[in-house]
């Protein structure tokens, strides 16, 4: 009895520590000397354009606050995607012309009091009421206090790595994975010469000196081949704009111009070999993991104990229910056992 209700505690422990932990808040109530204002009107919603791009990005989650500190406020807008993919595409679409870049979270960037930046896979955008010096360090604070998350969801594309580092504008860097965001960047490609129904990633960025400036575009496609079947089409409408275009691997690049800057960071466009691993159920975070691995631990207990128990029974009862038909006591308890060994003649 004392095993059976040592195992009834550990699976009742495990089922809870199995269970699913109430997601945390997407913004805190207090960051850094910053406190939530409690707010009477209804958050702003996202304009009916945002919101296509938004749902392309993956938004899971959005929540908007006012934080005070004496005399001064911020209103704050956080924006949770389901990977990074998504945070760090919606933080280059939000990031504005101009912004230098700040250290904050994973990538950061301002404007007179007007900050965006990413951590996780959220992306936070505040505006200040009035200048501060302790700006930075307080939304640093608030970066720290946003839910990070692990395994394949925090890991950021690997599209923008095959930029060309020489002479690039990083406040330019925009990323889009579908239709909806890459109108409203304003390109010259039209979507459907793109194809973002073949999981396409794209990535612009501007090189060179303001004024002289040339727009690289990365496509990367699933494969080689299926980058290869839109090439031609895509080499046709380039140089009817009087683009260059080049493919690598699974990537095609395009620069704007024909000039010998343009033909030069053409060139620098490489591609490193890689190799993918199907997953039949795609990736698991950690989490996942760990909560299937719990499950599983749990539900054998429960078949162990189940078994053990009907074989108990089965045993036990067998036996008490043999010695019943042969006209004896269910238990052997108030028998006395003694050994004979008929010595008489």
């Amino acid at each position: 009895m004392p095993r059976i209700l040592a195992l009834a505690v550990f699976v009742a422990s495990a089922l809870a520590f199995a269970a699913p932990a109430p997601s945390p808040p997407l913004l805190p109530q207090s960051f850094a000397g910053w406190t939530l204002i409690p707010r009477k009107d209804a958050p702003p919603a996202p304009s009916q354009a945002d919101t296509a791009v938004l749902q392309e990005y993956g938004l899971a989650e959005h929540e908007s606050a006012i934080y005070g500190n004496g005399n001064s406020s911020v209103f704050v807008r956080g924006w949770q995607f389901k990977d990074a993919t998504g945070a760090f595409g919606a933080f280059t679409f939000y990031r504005q012309p101009g912004m230098r870049v700040e250290n904050i979270g994973r990538e950061g960037a301002s404007s007179s009091g007007h900050y965006v930046f990413w951590a996780g896979t959220t992306v936070v955008d505040a505006i200040f009421t009035r200048a501060s010096a302790d700006e930075e360090t307080a939304l640093a604070a608030l970066a720290s206090q946003i839910p990070q998350v692990g395994g394949a969801a925090g890991i950021p594309p690997s599209l923008p790595r095959y930029l060309p580092p020489a002479q690039l504008d990083a406040t330019s860097v925009r990323y889009a994975i579908g239709p909806a965001v890459w109108a409203r960047l304003g390109s010259q490609l039209p979507g459907s010469a793109i194809d973002f129904s073949q999981d396409t990633e794209v990535v612009t960025a501007q090189y060179g000196p303001a004024g002289a400036q040339n727009t690289l575009t990365l496509l990367l496609y699933p494969t080689p081949q299926i980058a290869g079947a839109h090439l031609k089409a895509l080499d046709t409408l380039a140089k009817s704009n009087g683009f260059a275009t080049k493919r690598a691997g699974p990537l095609v690049a395009i620069v704007s111009g024909n000039s010998r800057s343009a033909q030069q960071l053409l060139g620098a466009v490489r591609f490193s070999d890689y190799v993918t691993i199907n997953h039949p159920e795609g990736y698991v975070p950690e989490g996942a993991k760990l909560y299937r691995l719990l499950v599983g631990i749990t539900m054998l207990v429960v078949v162990l104990v189940s078994a053990a128990l009907l074989l108990g029974l089965f045993l036990g009862g067998g036996r008490a229910l043999i010695r019943i038909l042969r006209g004896k006591p269910v238990s052997t308890v108030t028998e006395e056992e003694f050994i004979s060994l008929h010595l008489g003649g």
